[in-house]
């Protein structure tokens, strides 16, 4: 199986497993949004707690085309890159693109 194919569909039922145990937050709806070719999918948070407006995506990832996963934004309760390795992404092709590039290679992750 393409590494992109298979990329995808690990990202994607990971997504949708994280916006699923979103779903019964009163008040804020969790959308998960994915772009037509199913490269960079997002968290988003929208709407209100306590009269507070919430808005703001807390997961973004993509998928590049040399087959890296780019983790853009993490700011969930979960280790997003961790939970990636654990279901068969391997370090090596997972990017933290929320640390700036110079920091990176003491992750243990890809570089870029």
């Amino acid at each position: 199986m393409d590494k992109i194919i298979k990329y995808r569909k690990i990202v994607r039922d990971f997504m949708q497993e994280i916006a699923d145990m979103h779903a019964n937050q009163e008040g804020v709806e969790t959308e998960f949004l994915i772009d037509k070719t199913e490269r960079h999918f997002q968290l988003v948070n929208v709407g209100f707690l306590r009269r507070v407006r919430v808005y703001g995506t807390f997961i973004h990832i993509d998928l590049a085309d040399d087959g890296k996963v780019w983790i853009q934004q993490d700011g969930s309760d979960l280790v997003v890159a961790q939970e990636l390795e654990d279901r068969g992404i391997p370090k090596e092709d997972i990017v933290l693109g929320f640390h700036e590039p110079s920091v990176r290679k003491y992750t243990g992750y890809a570089v870029a």
